[in-house]
């Protein structure tokens, strides 16, 4: 299955992101509305700046107390991004986000953000293929 199979399925297509002088707690605000893990830090809503997710905000939080909500995005945004392409499969994309340790990949095009996958976008996606082979395999077996 591949990244554009997965933006299809989804029900919104829409990447959610912030201005980059927005304060965390904005950015925070945003995420909780959203009931969403991360938002992008973006100038123009399709080039990406940054990613700010809920774990960089907790782990901050953890050092430095509720003072860093006050702050901007950029300063606790993650700047150094993985994106992958419509193209890529599912299996690129989950062997990345493991490698990596993140829950949030932005999907890319000739230098746009053009949506967003989350792990769980892809883990499901996942599912249904084996779902649909397991399917597959058993009609071979039955002779349908």
């Amino acid at each position: 299955m591949l990244v554009q199979q997965i933006l299809n399925a989804k029900p919104e297509q829409t990447v959610v992101t912030v201005p980059p002088g927005s304060t965390v707690r904005e950015a925070v605000e945003v995420l909780a509305a959203r009931r969403i893990g991360a938002v992008v830090v973006s100038a123009d809503g399709s080039r990406i700046a940054g990613i700010l997710s809920e774990r960089d905000v907790v782990r901050e939080l953890g050092k430095q107390g509720p003072a860093i909500l006050d702050r901007p995005v950029e300063s606790l945004m993650t700047a150094s991004i993985v994106t992958c392409t419509r193209s890529d499969t599912v299996l690129q994309v989950v062997e990345r986000m493991t490698l990596g340790r993140f829950r949030h990949m932005p999907v890319v095009e000739d230098g746009r953000m053009t949506g967003m996958v989350s792990i769980g976008d892809v883990v499901k996606a996942r599912l249904d293929e084996l779902s649909m082979e397991k399917d597959a395999l058993e009609g071979m077996i039955r002779g349908n």
